[in-house]
């Protein structure tokens, strides 16, 4: 019981470690793009540094299958593809783009203020859409991150204002929280593959865009520089969110995502030798605590589940896989995909919303989804 109670715990952590992996690296792409924005024009880094992520993951995936890893994780199934092209057209092409039509005609400041609402959308989306089951404490933990944000990107010589487009600030933060749920669904498969294809196609349409707006692409040095940075800013931090959500649902890699503007800010303050201001000081307590809440959540009762057949990367030590392999197949500890059967059953320990795990919340928990 024992070993089973710690192997569930290091399962609880893997995908908090993920999430905030995935958050300091995006993070640490701000101060660093911002150096190569002094060289490169922002649609064309835009690109690169999506097109970078794309193909980076691309040539990590050929090499996965080249020395036998592949096997670690489900691909993606024909049933997924409709959750993905949802997800890239809302994430990666509808989101972007009304976020730059919205900014022409939106203050600079109130523009930074509102992009901090995309935590915010990823919860409400994942509570009354995708039923996934937050308590107060990570609501509160929501809100701290956000205000947290709110603080961090407060412009106070900056021109406040309400102006009809900032609405469509708030819409692309609400599509890519649709964006976040719609991966959700499908957290299981590959992260690679699924950030992969969003990089691929944003950077696609950032180097459309760029030839609409007649602008260039960078010399040869700079430009390798964004896409070197890409794949680990972008394309690493997306594979690392998306795994995050299969242990920890939307809402909650969502929240501790959301501290990368926090993290940004502190490695500025290491880059470019500033010291830490107001802002930064006020914001951190609000960050830490927002932290605070989601990594000392623990949430338990007794719940019920279904008999559910899919198919992810898993462990056989962690209470949930006790299926039996076939003849010739190797029944082993070791992480690895195939598509099982769970069987139903009842019981309880301390979860989060994962992919074994997004049950309602009645009187005895609930059923999965199929």
């Amino acid at each position: 019981m024992a070993e089973a109670e710690a192997a569930s715990r290091r399962a609880r952590q893997r995908p908090v470690l993920s999430a905030l992996a995935a958050a300091l690296l995006f993070g640490a792409g701000v101060p660093l793009a911002k150096l190569l924005g002094t060289r490169v024009e922002a649609v064309p880094l835009a690109a690169l540094l999506y097109l970078g992520s794309g193909i980076g993951l691309l040539a990590v995936q050929g090499v996965a299958a080249a020395v036998g890893r592949g096997k670690r994780e489900a691909g993606i199934a024909r049933a997924d593809l409709p959750w993905l092209a949802l997800a890239t057209l809302a994430g990666g092409v509808a989101a972007p783009i009304v976020l730059m039509v919205s900014l022409r005609h939106t203050p600079a400041a109130t523009a930074s203020l509102l992009l901090n609402f995309e935590g915010a959308a990823t919860a409400v989306l994942a509570a009354v859409l995708f039923r996934e089951h937050l308590g107060g404490r990570t609501w509160l933990a929501v809100l701290c991150v956000t205000v947290g944000g709110i603080v961090l990107s407060w412009n106070l010589p900056g021109r406040l204002g309400y102006a009809p487009a900032a609405l469509g600030v708030v819409a692309a933060c609400v599509l890519w929280g649709l964006d976040n749920n719609l991966s959700r669904s499908i957290s299981g498969k590959n992260p690679v593959t699924l950030a992969a294809v969003k990089g691929l196609v944003a950077g696609g349409l950032s180097l459309v865009l760029m030839l609409m707006l007649r602008q260039r692409l960078p010399d040869v040095q700079a430009g390798m520089l964004a896409l070197v940075l890409g794949f680990f800013t972008y394309g690493t931090s997306i594979a690392l969110f998306v795994r995050a959500m299969r242990g920890l649902g939307a809402a909650r890699t969502g929240a501790l995502f959301a501290t990368a503007p926090f993290i940004g800010a502190a490695l500025s303050l290491v880059v470019f030798r500033e010291a830490p201001g107001v802002k930064f000081l006020l914001a951190l307590p609000v960050m830490v605590a927002g932290a605070a809440l989601l990594l000392g959540e623990h949430h338990s009762h007794p719940h019920r589940h279904e008999r559910l057949e899919h198919e992810h990367r898993h462990r056989h030590d962690d209470g949930h896989h006790l299926h039996v392999h076939g003849v010739g197949e190797q029944a082993t500890v070791a992480e690895h995909a195939h598509r099982h059967v769970h069987e139903p059953t009842e019981h309880e320990h301390a979860h989060t919303p994962d992919v074994h795990h997004r049950h309602g919340h009645g009187s005895v928990g609930g059923s999965h989804p199929t």
